[in-house]
């Protein structure tokens, strides 16, 4: 019984956090409540099409587009690459630093010629 609580618990803080950063990017935060539809809508976030979903749910091979998307948005919102792997092993924990903190949403720009990772 209490395992199950603690789940609940987690599911309702990483909503929660969803519902924020989506704000930040300037979409309604219930799109957060909808289970696929908050997946897309993180797609439309970092920019990338729809179809990524159904690469996510390919066995073993999603997980590269799982933390590919995770990856970006993290990037999305001015965060370290090392918040990555906080995002993917620590949910609970990294997604309300993404949504309560006061980062920016910065639109991505998948322009090569004016990347900012680019080695110059």
């Amino acid at each position: 019984m209490n395992e199950n609580i603690l789940h609940i618990i987690i599911v309702i803080i990483i909503i929660i956090s969803l519902w924020k950063i989506f704000i930040k990017a300037e979409y309604k935060g219930w799109y957060a409540v909808i289970p696929i539809y908050n997946i897309y809508i993180i797609q439309k976030i970092i920019r990338k099409p729809w179809w990524w979903i159904i690469l996510m749910l390919i066995p073993y091979v999603g997980i590269i587009w799982v933390v590919w998307s995770t990856n970006l948005l993290r990037k999305t919102l001015s965060k370290k690459k090392v918040f990555t792997f906080g995002l993917i092993f620590l949910p609970f924990i990294f997604y309300p630093i993404l949504g309560f903190d006061n980062s920016i949403y910065i639109e991505p720009n998948h322009n090569k010629e004016n990347s900012s990772d680019e080695i110059k």
